[in-house]
């Protein structure tokens, strides 16, 4: 049986992988693969750590969209992949791999994940996670502290300068592409439970 594929975008800190992770809580009896976007920044080795960090990574051209599309298209052919791992406070590829066996189900987020035409196609459900802009921000403050150890001003600086023009230029406009838009993200319980029927339903008339 082919894998059915979710994909999750929306904005930073709107709560898409509380909704990957609740989808996959509910699919009980259901083998479940998670791939996060984040993984998949381009490498910059070669640049010292002070102009990586001035790297837009809010831009769809810091993602590896090759490599992404083929090992997502891997998993749809039920093949297991070796996912990379990304250093947020060293900016850096890690030289660690993730194996990401086979699954029934494939769970991928990131917030440009609509934007790249091949990868999108993947999608066979394509959810986008809506948050009101301030709740972002609080978010991505609380998470950038406390997991990849940046300073506020630093996250603020990002924000203004990267993050919040992005998410306007390419994040909020491929919400047109999305399949279920699930509004305060994670806590929608009703919109979850909706996402876990249409994907109940399209696995059991694969098993048919």
């Amino acid at each position: 049986m082919k894998p059915l594929i979710i994909g999750i975008a929306g904005g930073t800190g709107s709560g898409k992988s509380t909704v990957a992770r609740r989808v996959a809580e509910a699919l009980t009896g259901t083998s479940v693969a998670f791939i996060d976007m984040d993984a998949y920044y381009k490498n910059y080795a070669e640049l010292p750590i002070e102009q990586r960090r001035k790297i837009n990574w809010d831009h769809p051209e810091s993602i590896d969209w090759e490599l992404l599309e083929r090992q997502l298209a891997q998993l749809a052919a039920g093949q297991a992949i070796e996912k990379p791992v990304y250093d947020f406070v060293e900016h850096l590829r890690s030289s660690e791999r993730v194996p990401v066996p086979p699954a029934e189900v494939v769970v991928i987020d990131g917030i440009l994940l609509f934007a790249e035409e091949k990868v999108r196609d993947l999608c066979d459900v394509k959810v986008f996670v809506d948050a009101d802009a301030d709740i972002r921000l609080i978010r991505r403050i609380r998470r950038d502290i406390a997991r990849r150890g940046r300073p506020l001003e630093e996250i603020l600086n990002q924000y203004v300068k990267t993050v919040q023009p992005m998410h306007l230029q390419f994040v909020e406009p491929s919400k047109r592409y999305a399949d279920v838009i699930v509004p305060r993200g994670g806590h929608n319980a009703v919109a979850i439970g909706m996402i876990v029927a249409r994907i109940r339903q399209q696995l059991d008339g694969a098993r048919l």
